[in-house]
């Protein structure tokens, strides 16, 4: 989908879901659920050519596909975690969204680790 109509499609969701929420609130919330996975879909859909692109560049640089995988896959946390946490707070729940953060924050960390360690590691060498 062109830009313009996933910008449509969330503005209309937006629309209806205003006008709904007054009258019929558990629609309301549907239709705002049903126009961010429409939305998300799309984005996901459209970044195989992004993550093409990056494992090029990967290659071309030596780096390890371990350090990309892992790299690609925090960015995938945050953005599921944000998306999760934007609709436990359209759906009143602002603690729950602060869980679901606070649990997308570790998986970061988890994650993060071994890229610190080699990291790490790799100063140790370095230093006399």
């Amino acid at each position: 989908m062109h830009i313009l109509q996933l910008v449509g499609v969330g503005l209309t969701a937006t629309v209806l879901a205003t006008v709904l929420r007054s009258q019929a609130p558990q629609f309301a919330m549907l239709v705002a659920l049903l126009a961010g996975v429409v939305l998300f879909a799309n984005i996901v859909h459209n970044l195989q050519s992004v993550l093409d692109t990056l494992q090029g560049l990967a290659s071309n640089a030596h780096v390890d596909a371990g350090f990309l995988a892992t790299v690609l896959k925090i960015i995938g946390i945050a953005y599921i975690v944000e998306f999760a946490a934007q609709v436990a707070r359209d759906a009143g729940e602002g603690a729950l969204a602060g869980k679901i953060e606070l649990a997308g924050k570790v998986g970061i960390v988890i994650l993060a680790i071994p890229i610190v360690n080699d990291v790490v590691q790799s100063l140790v060498h370095l230093l006399p």
